[in-house]
């Protein structure tokens, strides 16, 4: 890779994780095109050299999101709550060492809730929200196993992501705070009978 090459993706990384930081402390609608440049130490002819407007960038940023939240569940042989534990244990990894993978949930999380996203941007979150409904059947396998605890399936799963997901969003805005243990979490879907 050339130097040149080097620099342009330092850059555009450099935009991408000013434009983060900046949509979750301040919101979209309040972060300006100059208060990205400006926080990413360049010329807005500059950084609309990387991106020709701030819908562009936050759709990207969009994008890498729900690239990282694609998890496929369809694993025949192995246990319901070994996956959900190496899970957990994957995400609070990422989360410990790359503070933008805290900020990504944040970003993930306030995108629902914007009604001026493009279609496109809209039928992408759709599918990163799935996450909850692919869940559903690996509980109830964990269940049938008695390895996961009865109750509703759906209800647990809630519990489960959104506890990963409050636990992101709290290290993403006090990033001091250490990732809790993965067996805490776990906790919520494990039969504590069986053992």
């Amino acid at each position: 890779m050339s130097i040149r090459h080097e620099q342009k993706e330092q850059r555009r990384a450099l935009i991408l994780q000013s434009a983060l930081d900046l949509f979750i402390r301040k919101g979209y609608g309040e972060t300006k095109v100059a208060d990205i440049a400006k926080a990413a130490d360049m010329s807005m002819g500059l950084l609309f050299h990387y991106f020709d407007s701030k819908e562009k960038l936050y759709e990207e940023l969009i994008r890498i999101g729900c690239e990282r939240l694609k998890m496929d569940f369809n694993f025949i042989n192995e246990s319901p709550l070994a996956i959900f534990t190496a899970t957990a244990e994957d995400l609070f990894n990422m989360i410990s060492t790359n503070p933008s993978a805290a900020k990504m949930f944040v970003l993930m999380e306030n995108a629902q809730h914007l009604d001026s996203l493009s279609e496109d941007l809209k039928e992408m979150l759709t599918e990163a929200d799935k996450l909850i409904k692919k869940s559903i059947p690996l509980i109830v396998k964990g269940q049938l196993l008695g390895e996961i605890k009865q109750g509703n399936a759906e209800a647990l799963a809630v519990a489960f992501w959104c506890s990963i997901q409050g636990i992101a969003q709290y290290i993403a805005l006090h990033p001091e705070t250490p990732c809790p243990n993965t067996k805490w979490v776990i906790s919520i879907l494990e039969n504590r009978e069986a053992n």
